[in-house]
């Protein structure tokens, strides 16, 4: 599928290979488990799967995904390699460290990310900052300065500092540039913060806020994988089931990738915005008899009506063999 990209990066973001998004999503399972998928809680024992991907915008499908005991770090989700190269990475605040943004500017790639609450850099240039203040900004930290409804765009150069990943017991400071881009919101009455290596020559201010809000197209995912294909009904205390189940789910968005890739290349002229995800998920599940019906016909296999009585047959039966019945000992 990402060889096959059902999408094509806009002309503002034409210089680079692709956009991808990495988050994940729990899965709460029965805690008897708790050994094998251990939980982040502490006060009671708890058991959770953490699902991980990384989703191409360009291929409108995941790009890699895992499955983790819900207690494994995010950032330990993640590793940066070339493969980033001419790459947009988008990050929520669980990945927010200094040592993998500047990884990823080693490796050639970019990054985009909120900027943490207590972060405090200092700013070392001015791209564009519009205020009816005459401030001098340079030599200044972040925190040194309050924010004004009129100050709409803070665009601004900072320096970060951090510790590298310590070689032979021993660590040592670095110091990084970074863009620091402030745009005004005005539905939550307050500046969005956001902390890149993109340059203001390739993408404004607003574009930049704009690009990061394309993470919301993750959770649509994870909204999917639940409400249509069942990944979060999961009740067995079977761990084979358990992944047999998350991957029946993953399979079946991976399916639906697949045939919305072909609906949207029979309708080349359809603006592809008004195909959304969630509404072709609904469509999909709806008819995925009749799609199946289908594949059975194209490959010989008769689905008669004996055909249907022996799937309903199986299907009908609880699989819990030895759960009592209520009303066993009344009738059979």
């Amino acid at each position: 599928m990402s060889q096959e990209p059902s999408r094509v990066l806009g002309k503002r973001l034409a210089v680079f290979r692709d956009v991808m998004i990495q988050d994940s999503t729990i899965i709460r399972l029965h805690e008897s488990l708790a050994t094998k998928w251990p939980a982040t809680r502490s006060r009671r024992v708890a058991a959770g799967v953490k699902v991980t991907f990384l989703t191409s915008a360009v291929a409108n499908s995941p790009k890699s995904l895992s499955i983790l005991p819900e207690n494994t770090s995010d950032m330990k989700t993640l590793k940066v390699g070339p493969w980033v190269k001419d790459i947009i990475l988008l990050f929520d605040l669980g990945f927010y460290k200094y040592q993998l943004f500047s990884r990823i500017v080693e490796n050639g790639g970019f990054f985009v990310s909120r900027l943490k609450s207590n972060a405090n850099p200092l700013i070392v240039g001015i791209n564009q900052v519009h205020n009816n203040r005459d401030i001098d900004l340079k030599r200044k930290h972040l925190k040194d300065i309050k924010l004004e409804n009129c100050d709409d765009i803070f665009d601004v150069d900072v320096e970060v500092s951090f510790d590298r990943r310590s070689y032979r017991g021993k660590s040592k400071k670095d110091n990084i540039k970074f863009r620091l881009v402030a745009v005004y919101n005005s539905e939550a009455d307050d500046h969005h913060l956001y902390l890149t290596n993109i340059s203001p020559d390739i993408l404004d201010a607003n574009e930049i806020a704009a690009l990061y809000a394309a993470r919301w197209e993750i959770e649509l995912i994870f909204k999917e994988l639940k409400s249509r294909y069942a990944l979060d009904m999961i009740t067995t205390k079977s761990p084979y089931a358990i992944e047999a189940l998350i991957w029946i789910s993953i399979l079946t968005l991976l399916i639906s990738r697949k045939v919305y890739s072909v609906i949207r290349k029979l309708n080349p002229d359809a603006k592809m915005v008004r195909f959304t995800q969630l509404r072709w998920s609904t469509i999909f599940i709806e008819n995925s008899s009749r799609l199946l019906s289908a594949i059975l016909d194209y490959l010989g296999i008769e689905q008669d009506f004996f055909t249907v009585l022996n799937v309903y047959s199986s299907e009908a039966l609880d699989p819990h063999i030895n759960r009592e019945r209520f009303r066993e000992g009344l009738w059979s």
